[in-house]
């Protein structure tokens, strides 16, 4: 008779193609069903954290749900780092792990349950008879709340007979948020003719909006207005016409057109949380621009929002293209008095720092002319985030992957790749990271190689420090020698796993990447690029954060 394992690997079978592990005694079994009984597409990867992550980075690059796995005890707590930001990410994904037996915690069990509460995550425990349903329930949840959910199997029943496996049910899932009661019709109606009256409009989308598949009704809304638009960092690209997008709000976001978003008298925001790094720690909107937040939070985030209006992006959006076209309404005109290109061009750089050193600047605009137009770019967490951001534009939003800044972590990196690189086959995957976060991820550099392939490329900003601990705390006179790392040779890690790499010392050297980018994908290796870059080059972003906390 098919055991509880198998009950939760077919059941898992009906929802999700993919599952990333490290295999141990508590998940040995339910892996065995997972591929041997279901065919479900399993990858190794080479620590619990960084299975977590792959299957992060595969939803964020497909929207499709992953599964990770690991065993119990040190297995599990292995995971927290990547769960926790999984969790503040709004991320589903199942985790499946062993558990203590039902009879008892044995001497190296720990309260894994309490552990997932403590950084967000629920945990549904399986039994022998409704361990297919508890299954259901769990990715049901995960799906509902967009959080990741932990699913355990306790060590004593994984084998336990537990019938015929059921037909997994339909699973039922909300139905997009519209504003349906008279308040928040009139607040559509009062939005809707602050947009008709506005003479410079201003709309910002953020990922909310891209889940929601709000991009052709913001289309519509940009034109029907005239409006600039923006996105935030993990929006960007969600508005269909290119010519009149600003680019990215905040700190990565270039100078000229930050000081256009200031001259917004209505700004609408779609699905987008205005934290404080898009806000610009609050001077991102003038004071007197009437701010319109539209997304599914019960309240507004932000203390500058004037009007609140709860609701899916995409139906908001499609309601007041709607009020706009009962009032006639004429778009503005502002957008087309903009040389928009010039003003979201960011600073060149030069070739080389006073210290003799790569400028980030001059090496992430010669990389975004050598870089594949149909690329995703996953990043780690640091100072060099900025690069990326401000040099390499990507087409839609689920193409710029930043796992860790939720969570402010960094060492997310190396795993991200494989799961990207597995929910986006027909693209190049392209890694950004620090040498700190590199050397935390470095186990799952192997995965990295193994998975991407000839598809795969990583660029390492190596500066021999934790540059922003650099930039923060040492501008403040604190001690500087534990911000330092010595200077690591990554091309030659990446070599010993059977990567291409090339240490770059100046621009020159970046030639590599047009040859590379020029053979066949199944004729290449991996390729990483191990940037020597100068630490006193400090991004715009990281600048606003000095002048804060200053």
């Amino acid at each position: 008779m098919p055991s509880v394992s198998a009950h939760v690997a077919a059941t898992l079978a009906s929802h999700v193609q993919h599952v990333f592990g490290v295999m141990g005694n508590g998940n040995a079994y339910f892996l065995d069903a997972l591929v041997r009984q279901n065919g479900i597409h399993y990858t190794a990867m080479r620590h619990e954290a960084g299975a977590v992550v792959a299957a992060d980075a595969f939803y964020r690059a497909s929207g499709r749900l992953a599964v990770a796995s690991a065993t119990y005890g040190a297995g599990f707590t292995n995971t927290l780092t990547a769960l926790a930001e999984a969790v503040q990410a709004h991320i589903p994904l199942i985790l499946v792990v062993g558990d203590e037996p039902t009879s008892g915690p044995r001497p190296w069990d720990v309260d894994q349950i309490a552990l997932a509460a403590a950084v967000g995550a629920r945990t549904y425990t399986v039994g022998r008879a409704d361990a297919a349903a508890t299954t259901a329930i769990a990715v049901e949840h995960a799906l509902t709340y967009r959080l990741p959910t932990v699913l355990a199997i306790p060590y004593d029943v994984a084998t336990r007979d537990a019938g015929p496996v059921p037909v997994a049910p339909e699973l039922a899932l909300p139905a997009p948020l519209a504003p349906t009661d008279a308040y928040a019709l009139a607040t559509v109606d009062a939005v809707a003719a602050a947009l008709a009256g506005a003479e410079r409009p201003f709309l910002l989308a953020g990922r909310g909006a891209w889940l929601a598949g709000a991009g052709p009704a913001l289309g519509e809304l940009a034109d029907a207005t005239g409006a600039l638009t923006a996105s935030t960092a993990l929006g960007r690209g969600v508005f269909p016409d290119g010519r009149y997008d600003l680019g990215a709000t905040g700190g990565f976001g270039a100078e000229e057109a930050m000081r256009l978003v200031r001259e917004a008298d209505v700004a609408v925001v779609f699905g987008a949380s205005l934290n404080q790094f898009t806000m610009r720690f609050g001077a991102l909107f003038a004071p007197g621009t009437h701010v319109v937040q539209v997304d599914v939070a019960p309240t507004a985030t932000h203390p500058h929002v004037g009007t609140y209006l709860r609701g899916d992006a995409a139906v908001v959006a499609g309601r007041l293209v709607e009020g706009l076209r009962a009032r006639d309404a004429r778009a503005s005109g502002w957008r087309e008095s903009i040389d928009v290109a010039a003003a979201r061009t960011q600073e060149a750089g030069a070739p080389l720092a006073d210290d003799g050193r790569l400028d980030p600047r001059s090496a992430a605009a010669r990389i975004a002319e050598l870089l594949p137009e149909d690329r995703v770019v996953v990043s780690d967490g640091g100072h060099f985030i900025g690069w990326a951001n401000m040099y390499w534009p990507v087409a839609s939003p689920e193409r710029m992957i930043m796992v860790g800044t939720a969570y402010q972590s960094i060492g997310l990196g190396f795993p991200s790749v494989a799961g990207a690189a597995l929910a986006r086959p027909e693209a190049t995957v392209v890694l950004t990271t620090g040498d700190g976060g590199g050397l935390m991820a470095l186990s799952d550099l192997e995965s990295a190689v193994r998975v991407a392939g000839g598809r795969g490329l990583a660029v390492v900003w190596n500066d021999a420090a934790y540059g922003a601990e650099v930039n923060l705390y040492g501008l403040k006179g604190l001690a500087q020698e534990p911000m330092r790392i010595p200077e690591v040779d990554f091309a030659g890690l990446a070599r010993a796993v059977g990567a291409e790499a090339v240490t770059v010392r100046e621009l020159a050297d970046l030639d590599v990447l047009a040859d590379w980018t020029q053979r066949p994908a199944d004729e290449r290796p991996f390729l990483l690029l191990d940037l020597r870059i100068s630490g006193t080059v400090v991004a715009p972003y990281q600048e606003e954060i000095i002048r804060v906390n200053s």
